[in-house]
């Protein structure tokens, strides 16, 4: 195999209009140089693992675009996969920089994605395409529903509750049990009695 040189041109004026912020350039950098190693013959297929990245970072760039030029996202560019990288610059290539500030357009990008892979051959990324699909918002087939009632009471109901409880226990309790804990009235005040035995 032959080996690879690259020459970068230099010199060449930034847009003023339309400048890409700090993660679009390490989104094209590296997804540039995944395409060169694929030319070049480096064979990556995608996993379904690939595509949840993509289509977490998508989502974080419709959400709130700006929170991908913090140091964290961009560094986490450089932890993708080639296919992963790949994959994220088709998905916010697809519809440019709309997708970026809408999210419902993303969503509905992401899930015709996922129908796509339906028809993958390895069964394992068909059956990951069909379980994130299970999982869309709008289908709701794996999706874990939980209710929280919260009962407001007042102090008084509070109160008038622990005193039927501790009744109720007072009921049920043999007498043998009960111990009267009743203060003697030639005792002090601060509740403790001295034994004269001592």
């Amino acid at each position: 195999m032959n080996p690879i040189y690259l020459t970068p041109e230099v010199n060449i004026p930034m847009p003023e209009n339309d400048t890409p912020d700090e993660f679009s350039i390490t989104l094209n950098a590296a997804a540039a140089t995944a395409k060169l190693l694929a030319d070049a013959g480096l064979n990556f297929t995608p996993t379904g693992a690939d595509l949840d990245v993509a289509a977490a970072t998508v989502r974080q760039a419709a959400r709130n675009p700006a929170k991908l030029n913090n140091l964290a996202p961009i560094r986490g560019l450089m932890k993708q996969t080639p296919a992963a990288l790949l994959l994220t610059k088709e998905l916010l290539d697809d519809f440019g920089h709309q997708v970026v500030e809408d999210a419902a357009h993303i969503r509905h990008l992401v899930t015709n994605k996922l129908v796509q892979e339906t028809d993958n051959p390895d069964p394992r990324i068909r059956l990951r395409a069909l379980e994130l699909l299970g999982k869309v918002g709008d289908v709701g087939l794996f999706s874990e529903k939980r209710e929280v009632t919260v009962t407001h009471q007042t102090t008084d109901d509070v109160k008038e509750r622990l005193r039927s409880k501790l009744q109720h226990l007072l009921e049920k309790a043999p007498e043998a049990d009960m111990l009267d804990i009743t203060p003697d009235e030639d005792e002090e005040d601060d509740g403790f009695k001295e034994d004269d035995d001592e």
